[in-house]
């Protein structure tokens, strides 16, 4: 399923706790980047080499939508959205500060490789019951995030009207989420393993 991924557009900011551990305001409208599509790697026991000589990596932990048909106007999440995972938007923390400061574009600190891990691909619920089940981050076994889509900021309607009216979506597009609080620094040999309710969906291993 990995293979057959196309545009990775991601939101930033979408949980009121996460924009507040980094000091930044809580956004307007949704804030969009994209990530190449060969940052796209499974979270299935893989060993995932992050960069080590450009400052700290951080964790966020999101939910990622699959998107099934090309977007229209008026199109409802739960007929453009057949499945869903769980996946990781490793930053560049350190880079992203210098070229957030100098106004330049997060390519940089979000789009390296290894840097969009995701989960196998499982059923979407519907928007009525994604906020049934919380997902959660283990690092080194013990959870350091816990988010909920009640919670986002842009629910995942807003989110996919924002990105089709603008970019486009279709078929094998994917869109991470946005991260709940509790993101913190990756480090060599660090474990992460990422959970939908009490199903565990994947994980890795920091090399």
């Amino acid at each position: 399923m990995i293979e057959m991924i196309r545009n990775v557009y991601c939101v930033g900011r979408n949980y009121k706790l996460h924009a507040a551990e980094l000091g930044n305001e809580v956004p307007t409208e949704p804030m969009i980047f994209m990530k190449p599509s060969h940052a796209v790697v499974p979270l299935d026991d893989a060993v995932l080499a992050l960069p080590k000589d450009q400052g700290e990596v951080h964790y966020e932990g999101e939910i990622v939508i699959r998107i099934a048909r090309d977007y229209e106007p008026g199109a409802v999440v739960d007929d453009l959205v057949d499945q869903m995972a769980l996946g990781i938007d490793f930053t560049l923390r350190d880079v992203q500060s210098v070229i957030k400061k100098k106004g330049h574009p997060w390519t940089a600190a979000k789009g390296f490789k290894n840097s969009a891990p995701i989960t196998g691909f499982i059923p979407f619920p519907g928007t009525g019951s994604v906020t049934e089940k919380d997902f959660t981050v283990l690092k080194n076994n013990e959870e350091v995030q816990r988010g909920n889509a009640r919670d986002m900021i842009f629910s995942l309607q807003e989110i996919v009207d924002y990105i089709g009216a603008r970019y486009g979506l279709g078929e094998g597009d994917v869109i991470f989420t946005g991260t709940p609080a509790g993101v913190g620094p990756a480090s060599e040999g660090d474990t992460f393993a990422l959970g939908w309710g009490e199903e565990q969906l994947g994980s890795c291993r920091i090399g």
